[in-house]
């Protein structure tokens, strides 16, 4: 399976789920794979994106300085499956001379990499499952107020 490689365009607010949506964006084809996700995850991508850094390490920060202190590098963070409507990760670490790779929520995995600077893959079947039809139809649905304050 090929990996693509995918950056967050965004995060959109779902009324009718009462969720966020990250939007990731492969940049060759400019496909998008929107995945939901909960409002800690949301809030934690968007301080990432926007570059804001709380006085006080939040979680993912606390995870990120905790890799640093180990001497470990966020090599990828890779969405690796798709099933029954969850998509499953992999964060690939190089520490003690070797690759270590963890299991990760997507949500969780992508506010890392972004506090790591680490790329972000996406299985290219996963992008695909995603058709543009589909992606359509539920941004027709929206409005402009569903959009939240952490686009990119």
């Amino acid at each position: 399976m090929t990996l693509v490689q995918v950056k967050v365009q965004g995060l959109v607010f779902d009324p009718n789920q009462n969720t966020f949506i990250v939007i990731l964006r492969e940049e060759e084809n400019n496909e998008l794979l929107p995945i939901w996700i909960g409002r800690p995850e949301a809030n934690a991508i968007g301080l990432a994106v926007e570059g804001i850094f709380p006085q006080r390490p939040l979680t993912h920060d606390l995870i990120s300085n905790i890799i640093d202190k180990l001497n470990a590098k966020m090599i990828s963070v890779v969405l690796t499956d798709l099933k029954d409507a969850t998509y499953y990760s992999k964060i690939h670490l190089f520490y003690n001379d070797k690759e270590v790779t963890i299991d990760a929520r997507p949500s969780d995995a992508i506010a890392l990499a972004l506090r790591a600077n680490a790329p972000i893959f996406v299985h290219d079947g996963l992008v695909k499952k995603q058709t543009s039809e589909d992606i359509n139809k539920w941004l027709e649905g929206l409005r402009p107020e569903d959009f939240g304050q952490y686009e990119v």
